[in-house]
């Protein structure tokens, strides 16, 4: 069977069990949503356990495991046969291996601010004669967060901007003083002296920092959300520091001086006084 009529084959036996549902006082009552949260370009895993549901109820192996959002089907998997949707494809998995004992986790990988919302898991399982039935385990909320970081360098120094993701397109800019933005770097830009993609991993770097450089830097995804924001404050804070520490130095060792030529004065005095009395 081709790859494509396979697909359109889950697609029919999802739409036939729309309409099939289990008889739930039977089964245990179902488990509270759970809520997690990741950074954009992470992992997600959205927990699973289709045994606390149904116990040992289930069909044996090839399990078969659905995964939806209230809009659309997810991802449905049933022994090695798989279907994703194609703004998830590659990126999501429930390993196989770990079905058969009860594991049925959503992994995505490479998560996206757009992948932000409620997922619910399913079994299909035998119900009576040959129907089947499509039994409701687990509702999982995802909250994924961009990142965001406040970073200072010296004139002269580099910035390492990361991209975090494949699916970072695009990086624009907007000085400390300026109220626009302009496009930095577009995904598929050639390099220039100043900016360069590394060649495997997703990093920009921008190579010596000027005070014209200080300001706010977004990395965007293509549908234009943000997946890091920078802050850059380029100044001599390392120099000034420096020099704050040499002026100290210099403050102590003059105090140690006083001090000195004050404690001398206090002996010359105190002879002086003592050859009075005498």
């Amino acid at each position: 069977m081709k790859p494509r009529k396979q697909q359109w084959v889950f697609v029919a036996l999802h739409c036939f069990l729309i309409g099939s549902v289990v008889d739930s006082s039977s089964l245990p009552p179902a488990p509270d949503s759970l809520s997690v949260s990741s950074l954009v370009g992470h992992r997600a895993v959205l927990p699973c356990s289709w045994k606390r549901r149904l116990g040992e109820r289930a069909a044996p192996p090839p399990c078969h495991v659905q995964w939806a959002t209230p809009a659309d089907t997810v991802f449905e998997q049933r022994g090695a046969r798989r279907w994703q949707a194609e703004e998830f494809r590659g990126r999501v998995e429930v390993p196989e291996e770990n079905l058969g004992s009860g594991d049925c986790s959503l992994i995505i990988s490479d998560v996206q601010i757009g992948d932000t919302g409620r997922y619910e898991s399913f079994m299909v399982v035998d119900g009576h004669g040959d129907v089947k039935t499509r039994v409701f385990i687990q509702s999982v909320k995802l909250s994924v967060f961009d990142h965001k970081s406040l970073q200072s360098r010296g004139p002269g120094e580099d910035l390492v901007l990361d991209l975090y993701t494949r699916h970072s397109v695009r990086v624009v800019f907007q000085g400390r003083n300026g109220s626009e933005w302009e496009d930095l770097w577009m995904r598929g830009d050639a390099d220039s002296p100043r900016l360069q993609k590394h060649p495997l991993g997703e990093q920009l770097t921008i190579t010596r920092l000027t005070s014209a450089d200080q300001g706010t830097y977004k990395v965007l995804d293509a549908d234009g959300l943000a997946v890091s924001t920078v802050q850059l404050s380029v100044n001599g804070k390392h120099t000034a520091r420096k020099s704050y520490q040499s002026q100290e130095n210099q403050a102590a060792a003059d105090a140690r001086s006083s001090c000195s030529a004050l404690l001398v004065s206090s002996l010359l005095l105190t002879g002086f006084q003592i050859l009075l009395l005498l």
